[in-house]
């Protein structure tokens, strides 16, 4: 279905609803600049440090497309678990796995209360900035404690630059993508008002920092395009 949810004044800040699942993967397709791009290259490098046997959890895991795409690169000889705590888009999920005839597990959970096994890779993608900033540092050590040696963390989110005037433009560059997608200028200035308070992105010195202090020595940015990029944090092996 085609992404009409901020059409009208939404009544409420925003959320991952039912009304927002049933439109999820277009909105996500025409919000997030190359997005098939993103969910290829995070596929790419979480196969290379997910073993036979191993385990990968990816946090805010809404329709799946993420784990669907590494599913589908190197079969199911891993252990695939989705958690998100919207039972609209979990239920989306297994309907698409059972689709897909993919053996991955949605967990309808609030991944901040959820006992994480040993695992090797975790995924987040741009899910951290919905975590409160007041609990987002010991997320991420919780993600850190939980990852093997030599196990990564992939996380995508939108960042701030430090420079104001740069913001507004990074932020005018982005609302003109989305134009260029077929979002009205009222249906952005819509979502953003619903997004107040409820998205809170770092800078990306801030995700640097957050992550060195976790425990993670080694930090990269695979993808950067305007404010949105893609961090892959490693544990030492």
């Amino acid at each position: 279905m085609r992404d009409e949810v901020f059409k009208n004044k939404p009544k409420k800040q925003f959320e991952f609803d039912e009304e927002v699942a049933s439109v999820f993967d277009d909105m996500l397709s025409r919000s997030i600049p190359f997005y098939e791009e993103q969910i290829s290259l995070i596929a790419h490098f979480a196969s290379l440090y997910l073993p036979h046997n191993g385990r990968i959890y990816d946090l805010g895991s809404s329709t799946g497309n993420v784990l669907f795409e590494l599913y589908s690169k190197i079969s199911n000889y891993a252990e695939f678990i989705g958690i998100d705590n919207s039972l609209a888009m979990n239920q989306r999920a297994k309907l698409k796995a059972q689709a897909y005839g993919y053996e991955i597990e949605f967990v309808c959970k609030d991944f901040l209360e959820y006992e994480f096994l040993p695992c090797n890779v975790v995924l987040a993608n741009y899910t951290m900035q919905f975590v409160r900033p007041m609990m987002r540092q010991a997320m991420v050590e919780k993600i850190y404690q939980a990852l093997q040696k030599g196990g990564v963390f992939l996380m995508s989110e939108k960042i701030l630059s430090e420079d104001k005037a740069l913001e507004r433009e990074m932020i005018e560059r982005y609302y003109a993508y989305k134009t260029s997608k077929g979002y009205s200028q009222n249906e952005i200035n819509q979502k953003r008002e619903a997004l107040e308070n409820v998205l809170i992105p770092y800078t990306q010195k801030e995700n640097y920092a957050m992550l060195y202090k976790a425990g993670f020595k080694s930090v990269e940015i695979l993808f950067k395009w305007v404010n949105f990029a893609v961090f892959l944090a490693k544990k030492e092996g």
